[in-house]
């Protein structure tokens, strides 16, 4: 009895010490957004939180309410606080990566998250950014292929909207070498802010004495300033604009006939796709080996990360009810003050 005693004691003894280090780590996800000024950024969230829910994952979020320095102390936090993965939307991808040193020093992966961060211990998830670019610039073209066209750009420190511009340029390079489009005015807009985007579109027109034809805006934030500022001086409505993002004002602009159309990138699914994989790189999977996953060197450093980029769809007038039929927006939210005969199909 004495002999077996000593087993069972040595048995719960070795029990003890090796149940805590062979159990699995709870996945906690640390969510660091730039800012929540964008209608789209709580749909990511909520897709985020939905997908965290199956498997039992903890989500922990921060705003950087735009700031660098903030962005920094909320990453420093969510590692703090017990993050064993992160999603960072970046409000300045250079500034952001002393936080990315801090966490691969904890060993803690990283998610760039729509936005790239040029370091190769994040993972970069979005939709193909320079697609979304040429996406804009063909429903511009098909619009207006000749005049003077006026390009409103995105956040001069966000690497998408460099890729957006670089897309668009792509697809109008043969009409801008030919004359039959110029390039009247290109501007970056602070933090995608709709009011420095009407700004810019103001200045544009007074410097071209508001004989603009065309506006190439980089999301629907800044076709929003940009139609403001057009209606300012009775071209709303006569000046084809594109956009990014589906937000519901576009889309009613859109329906308005104010807007031409938006690039609609289903943030539901890149919220659902980063939650499964901030979900594996917790559990020990390298970027390298995410399934889907493959090299992108298309930032300004033309720095090596693994990634996955995501399909865009173009929305005109046309194709308006897609997004009813997919409970992205109401018809009600879309067809908002819309009557008479040129009324979308979608809001008859």
């Amino acid at each position: 009895m004495k002999r077996l005693g000593m087993i069972l004691t040595t048995a719960l003894g070795l029990s003890l010490v090796a149940g805590p280090a062979m159990a699995q780590k709870p996945v906690v996800v640390g969510v660091s957004w730039s800012n929540f000024q964008e209608e789209r950024w709580k749909t990511d969230e909520a897709a985020i939180k939905a997908q965290l829910d199956k498997t039992g994952a903890k989500y922990l979020s921060a705003d950087a309410q735009s700031s660098n320095e903030k962005q920094l102390s909320d990453i420093e936090s969510l590692i703090t606080r017990g993050a064993t993965v992160l999603i960072v939307l970046a409000q300045d991808s250079e500034a952001v990566l002393p936080g990315i040193a801090k966490a691969k020093a904890e060993g803690i992966p990283v998610i760039s998250y729509d936005r790239l961060i040029e370091d190769p211990w994040a993972f970069y998830i979005s939709f193909d950014n320079k697609e979304v670019g040429r996406l804009q610039a063909r429903m511009i073209l098909a619009a207006k292929p000749k005049g003077n066209y006026a390009f409103i750009k995105g956040s001069p420190t966000d690497p998408n909207a460099q890729l957006l511009y670089d897309g668009q340029l792509e697809v109008l390079a043969s009409a801008i070498k030919s004359g039959a489009i110029k390039n009247i005015g290109n501007q970056f807009t602070e933090g995608w802010k709709p009011e420095v985007a009407q700004r810019n579109m103001e200045q544009i027109l007074t410097a071209n004495a508001n004989k603009v034809d065309a506006v190439v805006a980089s999301n629907d934030g800044t076709a929003g300033g940009a139609v403001a500022a057009l209606a300012a001086v009775g071209l709303a409505g006569k000046v084809p604009v594109s956009g990014q993002d589906a937000d519901k004002a576009a889309l009613n602009r859109i329906a308005l006939g104010q807007q031409t159309g938006t690039v609609w990138k289903d943030s539901r699914t890149l919220g659902t796709e980063a939650a499964k994989i901030a979900v594996l790189l917790s559990g020990g999977t390298k970027v390298a080996a995410v399934s889907g996953a493959k090299p992108f060197n298309g930032g300004p450093r033309k720095v090596s990360v693994s990634g996955m980029l995501l399909k865009p769809v173009v929305i005109t007038k046309a194709n308006l009810g897609t997004l009813i039929t997919a409970k992205w927006a109401t018809k009600a939210e879309i067809c908002k003050g819309v009557t008479g005969a040129a009324a979308p199909a979608a809001c008859r």
